[in-house]
């Protein structure tokens, strides 16, 4: 086969992408988003590392979501006040 002709995707290659491309673009949008909106000591290691990383098709994503992100306590909300106290 000369090098200009090109073969069409079989039909289950373009399934896994119309699948995968849609995955991969929200991982790394939901990763970007993150780090974009997360403070610098709730990261574990450079920012600008794990932005690099995203862009490693499935593993950088999944890699920061589940290791890169420290975990902290939700924020602890006031009780309401009681009927006896108004």
């Amino acid at each position: 086969m000369s090098p200009s002709k090109k073969r069409p995707l079989s039909p289950r290659s373009r399934a896994i992408l119309r699948v995968g491309v849609p995955i991969q673009f929200a991982l790394q949008g939901l990763t970007l988003w993150d780090l974009a909106h997360r403070p610098a000591d709730q990261v574990r290691g450079p920012k600008k590392a794990w932005v690099a990383a995203s862009f490693v098709n499935f593993i950088g994503p999944i890699a920061y979501l589940r290791w890169g992100r420290r975990n902290t306590p939700p924020p602890v909300a006031a009780a309401p006040p009681s009927i006896s106290s108004l």
